[in-house]
């Protein structure tokens, strides 16, 4: 078997492998290559020693046995016989449903959370998003500390049981998405540095140093996560890529890494036959990212929209902290801006920022299902002190608007995991590290952080307690017992009502009409025929939605269509979709 790495500052690289060890040699045709060949078979523990150090897991390994630290081993994808035919699923239509394996079961595994996919196929979502599976240290985690960017992490099942996870989707219609993390790489078990300059202390981001994209040596950088997302594509037949922080990916060259990126999945697209797509979770409200690269964007799919989040969540609680403040001059406004133009911040100040944002979105060139909606995240969520889900801060009506407004708003719609029975379970922010100095310093730095807005530092759960993620794991007896089922049973009528109204998945934002009353607390829009109204007050609501009759399709307290005078009366903290003849 042949076996290479890259490492071009090497004097000297050795291949041990089954306890067998031999020197490599430099690859005439790739400078900083370095090759030879060793028996092997799948399962086979090998690793690399560069100058004679310590023998390393290989930066391409496609399997971490014993997690970051340890030898990697052989992975022989052609000996997976897979059982589902599968032609693709695209993005414009669907609807993604956000799962974190560790939490999404009390097993925490692939396996169990496969066990679990008919009821999203039930729900009728299209697609799964799977929050980071690389290997990270000890058992449970977000994911986003991750190192081993090719490989799936053992204690979730390793990479059969992604396979098995896939197959199982697919076999019930469901696409599945991968979140990956280029942006940076976890502190611990990280060793890309002994190989090459994977890093440079050119760029600064939130994490350190950024990930070399431009400076000397990135061409190989960039070939290697390029290479790790088309690997996560085609050896495991996902659908699609969700980028976590692109903001965060520094790169001044003319051909940005996002643009590289996107063109090598689409030519594998075509050579598969079959839809991939790439979204983006972007800070910058650029529309660039996902304008398509023969009008000079960077050819990205789609991005998260957190604008429509923002003002949404606003409306709906009245909090008016850090980035919320804009938003929460005047919430129903806001959302209005973001239901018809995509961006709030378009060009507008930013008070969080302390500056101007964004940049208008062409509604003509950018369809809406390139911007992905939703009421809650694992990182609206999970970065709150308690993570408190919407469900715990609003009534189970405003709850419902919620739900409504994200799943007939023109965006391709998300929901994060357990959202659709109002699960009454938070989602905090939990770690397994094993160095007991990082440990320590997440800790503190968790407390330290809530504490500077109000918060008791015993009141901040501690993240490295296991009960921390055991509290955060969805309990599956909710969605059979009120007042969860009801719940559901909403969130399956507005999916199925998103799957059989054509209006409601078209793709010009332009077409999105919107009116609100800022005192009386509703907001309504036109989508073709279809007629979306949220009441958001307490008290009852006459909404004008005009001369032409109207039925209704479904609404979340009963109420009867507008009369011959037009006006629809919705009763408080409501949600009605009509159809007009």
């Amino acid at each position: 078997m042949q076996f290479e790495v890259w490492a071009p500052q090497a004097g000297r690289v050795t291949l041990e492998c089954d306890g067998a060890t031999r020197a490599l040699e430099r690859d005439p045709q790739r400078p900083g290559w370095w090759c030879g060949e060793s028996e092997a078979r799948d399962g086979s523990r090998y690793g690399f020693a560069v100058d004679d150090g310590p023998v390393l897991p290989d930066p391409r390994s496609r399997r971490q046995p014993d997690g970051p630290d340890g030898l990697s081993a052989v992975v022989d994808h052609g000996r997976h016989a897979w059982r589902a035919e599968w032609a693709g699923r695209p993005l414009p239509g669907g609807v993604l449903y956000e799962l974190h394996v560790g939490t999404y079961t009390p097993e925490g595994t692939l396996d169990a959370a496969a066990g679990r996919l008919e009821h999203l196929a039930r729900l009728g979502v299209t697609h799964v998003e799977l929050m980071p599976l690389c290997p990270f240290p000890g058992r449970h985690g977000w994911g986003y500390e991750g190192v081993s960017l090719w490989a799936v992490h053992e204690p979730y099942g390793g990479p059969e049981a992604l396979k098995r996870f896939v197959d199982r989707a697919h076999e019930l219609g469901l696409g599945v998405v991968l979140d990956v993390v280029h942006n940076h790489l976890g502190p611990s078990g990280n060793y890309l540095p002994v190989f090459g300059p994977y890093f440079t202390d050119t760029h600064h981001t939130p994490w350190g140093v950024a990930v070399n994209l431009d400076a000397p040596g990135s061409d190989e950088v960039r070939a290697y996560l390029v290479d790790s997302a088309l690997a996560w594509l085609r050896d495991y037949r996902l659908d699609g890529l969700r980028l976590d922080a692109v903001h965060a990916l520094v790169d001044t060259r003319a051909c940005h890494f996002l643009e590289q990126l996107s063109t090598a999945v689409d030519d594998l697209a075509a050579d598969l036959g079959r839809p991939l797509f790439l979204i983006a979770e972007s800070d910058l409200n650029d529309p660039r990212i996902i304008t398509p690269r023969a009008e000079g964007g960077l050819g990205v799919h789609a991005q998260w929209n957190d604008d429509f989040h923002h003002a949404l969540h606003t409306a709906l609680t009245g909090e008016a902290q850090g980035y919320y403040a804009d938003f929460a001059r005047d919430p129903l406004a806001a959302l209005v801006k973001t239901l018809s133009r995509g961006y709030f911040h378009d060009g507008t100040y930013s008070s969080f920022r302390g500056r101007g944002h964004g940049r208008p979105l062409d509604r003509g060139r950018v369809a809406a299902h390139r911007l992905t909606g939703y009421s809650q995240t694992h990182d609206q969520i999970g970065n709150r002190a308690q993570g408190d889900r919407l469900a715990a801060l609003v009534s189970p009506g405003l709850a419902a608007c919620a739900a409504t407004l994200t799943l007939t708003a023109p965006f391709t719609p998300m929901l994060f995991m357990g959202e659709e029975w109002a699960a009454g379970t938070p989602w905090q922010f939990f770690t397994d590290h094993t160095d007991p100095e990082l440990a320590e310093a997440v800790r503190r730095g968790r407390r330290r952080e809530f504490a500077a807005h109000g918060w008791k530092e015993e009141d901040v759960p501690d993240p490295q307690d296991p009960a921390t993620r055991e509290r955060s794991c969805l309990d599956w007896s909710e969605p059979e017992r009120e007042p969860h089922a009801r719940v559901l049973d909403w969130y399956r009528r507005l999916i199925a009502l998103r799957a059989g109204q054509p209006d409601l998945t078209d793709p010009d934002l332009a077409d999105t009409r919107v009116a609100h009353d800022p005192a009386g607390r509703w907001l309504a829009f036109r989508r073709g025929d279809i007629r979306v109204a949220v009441n958001l007050g307490p008290e009852p609501a006459l909404i004008p939605l005009g001369s032409r009759p109207a039925r209704v399709l479904a609404a979340w307290e009963p109420v009867e269509g507008p009369g011959t005078d037009g006006i629809l009366r919705l009763p408080g903290e409501s949600s009605v979709v009509l159809e007009q003849d």
